[in-house]
């Protein structure tokens, strides 16, 4: 990687605005209302071209592009466009193919969504030399890896399902 290029990657990796919702070459995570509230860890998944638009499959034949299904994103991860293959351009390239794949596709909740479509775009870009993408490892990696975009959002996640907890806990203790 030439100086220039070690310019360019830094510009494009220190352009997150969350307030315009630009996450340049991340993955981006948002809650699904009552999935999330019941299982804070399920939520809905996408994934960023170069520039910051988000691309995410939300629903059958559709992939949105800047508007995520379920609400602005609560949660990012800032991957490395040197670990795809091609760089930037190989990035932008995978995501784009991936997204018009996911635009011939049925949604199915369970087997082939949101986090398919973005374990393909990485599965396409080799990213991190690995093919071995997929949703469960991506749910993983995002509770690990992901960083909260505001105090805010991070109560969109979290302040339902400690509300219900926390009634299950007065209701058990309560009636009990």
């Amino acid at each position: 990687m030439t100086p220039s290029d070690k310019e360019d990657m830094h510009q494009i990796l220190s352009n997150i605005d969350s307030a315009k919702d630009k996450y340049p070459c991340c993955i981006v995570w948002t809650p699904i209302p009552l999935l999330t509230w019941l299982f804070p860890f399920i939520g809905h998944m996408g994934i960023t071209m170069s520039n910051g638009v988000i691309r995410d499959f939300a629903g059958p034949y559709f992939v949105s592009e800047d508007n995520m299904a379920f609400g602005r994103p609560t949660k990012y991860w800032q991957l490395q466009p040197p670990r795809a293959r091609g760089g930037v351009v190989g990035w932008d390239a995978a995501v784009t193919e991936a997204s018009d794949i996911y635009k011939g596709r049925m949604h199915n909740l369970c087997c082939d969504n949101c986090h398919s479509h973005v374990a393909t775009a990485l599965n396409l870009m080799n990213y991190n030399n690995s093919s071995n993408w997929n949703m469960v490892k991506l749910a993983i990696l995002m509770m690990v890896h992901g960083k909260y975009v505001s105090l805010a959002r991070f109560l969109k996640t979290w302040l339902p399902f400690t509300i219900i907890v926390t009634a299950i806990v007065l209701i058990s203790v309560f009636v009990i």
